[in-house]
């Protein structure tokens, strides 16, 4: 199975779910690979304590001016839904970071003066662990768009690890991001809690998925605080709340120093082995 682990916004414990319940499967003698794709601040790798196994230079096809033939016919700018291309008399301007590798105005330039080239956008890492083997996506300073970076860590993921369950850290939010990391999954982990912004961002993002129409559960971070709105809205909405996670310092102490949680706080534990039960009922 395919499964991300996603959020309406950030700090909702994504991540603390999704490390815990990677080394807890792999612990099972589960063939399991999580992959970070939060690519603009990855941080599962605080928790995932692996070796650097090779880093792979991630590449996003950009248009490169060649001016020998051009005839400065501005059909480059005009197909280019992005403003990705400045036409002027004399030049054409080109801003990589905001090309999205459609490849219209290479393929529609009359004189083939905008070949596409590759350029550096980030890294793919694939480490391994004692248990699980772990990918992680990282945006280079100063790039735009993590959408391209995300697509090649899913790609690599999926051809290298075929028969795994594969876990994915998500970007919190509804923006291209989360989609990318979402679109392909198998089953949607929402993570949220019980708090007038925890409501208000989770309902963003069941409507997203309902708009990928993707199979979605509910994980109720830091129980215990707030308000039942949450659980009336999932009531009504459908929508399996998958485990409650009670709300308590020490996790957070435990969070703090990038340590695994289920093998030090039993309730945690219980709450990881009620998120495995749920999931191999759907398979």
């Amino acid at each position: 199975m395919k499964i991300a682990i996603a959020s309406g916004k950030g700090g909702t414990g994504k991540t603390t779910v999704s490390t815990n319940l990677s080394a807890y499967l792999a612990s099972l003698g589960k063939s399991v690979v999580l992959a970070d794709l939060d690519v603009e601040e990855p941080n599962s790798g605080l928790f995932v304590h692996g070796e650097n196994k090779f880093t792979i230079v991630a590449n996003k096809m950009v248009p490169r001016w060649e001016s020998k033939n051009c005839t400065y016919c501005g059909d480059c700018a005009d197909v280019c839904n992005f403003n990705a291309i400045v036409a002027l008399s004399d030049e054409i301007i080109i801003h990589p970071e905001l090309c999205h590798s459609c490849y219209a105005c290479s393929e529609l330039c009359p004189t083939n003066s905008l070949p596409m080239k590759p350029e550096r956008i980030g890294e793919i890492k694939v480490y391994e662990t004692k248990n699980f083997d772990f990918i992680e996506g990282r945006l280079d300073l100063g790039q735009e768009m993590a959408v391209p970076l995300i697509a090649q860590t899913i790609d690599y993921t999926d051809k290298n690890y075929p028969n795994h369950i594969k876990l994915l850290d998500a970007p919190p939010g509804t923006s291209c991001p989360v989609i990318e990391a979402s679109k392909e999954s198998d089953f949607v982990i929402l993570i949220t809690e019980p708090t007038p912004f925890g409501l208000n961002d989770l309902t963003l993002a069941v409507e997203t998925m309902k708009v990928l129409e993707k199979k979605i559960g509910v994980i109720i971070n830091r129980h215990g605080i707030g308000n039942n709105s949450v659980e009336e809205y999932c009531a009504k909405e459908q929508i399996p709340i998958i485990a409650k996670i009670k709300n308590d310092k020490t996790v957070a102490r435990c969070y703090a120093k990038g340590e695994l949680i289920y093998p030090k706080i039993e309730h945690f534990k219980e709450s990881i082995e009620e998120i495995v039960r749920f999931l191999e009922g759907l398979q």
